[in-house]
């Protein structure tokens, strides 16, 4: 049996790639109304999922790797934005009435309502773009950087191999919550 020195990194690699992959199939052929289609009164659509679990993989990564560049890990009590989000060029395309730098974190149902009519081209144009930074910071990581603190805010502190399979574990569940209301909204 071979011990590939990378296998960590190319599993992650595999696994938001699997990510990539559902979020267009969970896109696929959706007309904008059928994007904003809520399941029951307070559910959340499949436009405001695809674009949570983006923001939440885009602002992760984006952190981790400032982390990894030789900056200090975010300390108890802090909330920085991370430089390098690939946000700041989707922003305006999305024109959300949340705050600039917002994830979809604790949003309430009324939120999750005003997200605006958009259309599947830019949902995956952005999730595309992050999914690009996502596979350039996690292809360069080695299996010694993924035991790397990367967060202090948290007992035990956060490694990078830790944070990198929560982002997985948020993303896998949300893309699987929107397959499910796609397959309610074309029921």
């Amino acid at each position: 049996m071979n011990h590939d020195p990378n296998g960590s990194v190319q599993l992650l690699l595999d696994g938001f790639e699997r990510v990539r992959e559902s979020v267009e199939h969970a896109l696929l052929g959706l007309s904008p109304e059928q994007l904003l289609e809520r399941p029951g009164p307070h559910a959340n659509h499949i436009a405001w999922l695809v674009w949570h679990l983006t923001r939440v993989q885009d602002d992760h990564i984006a952190a981790l790797a400032h982390v990894l560049e030789g900056n200090d890990p975010p300390a108890k009590g802090t909330r920085e934005v991370p430089p390098g989000q690939v946000w700041a060029d989707w922003r305006e395309r999305f024109g959300l009435p949340y705050g600039e730098w917002a994830t979809g974190y604790g949003q309430s149902s009324e939120e999750v309502g005003a997200f605006p009519a958009t259309n599947p081209e830019t949902l995956r144009g952005y999730h595309e773009a992050v999914q690009s930074r996502t596979a350039e910071v996690v292809g360069a990581l080695s299996d010694a950087d993924l035991r790397r603190t990367v967060d202090l805010r948290w007992t035990p502190p956060v490694t990078a191999g830790v944070r990198l399979m929560s982002i997985l574990n948020d993303t896998t569940q949300h893309v699987g919550q929107a397959a499910y209301v796609r397959g309610l909204v074309l029921d």
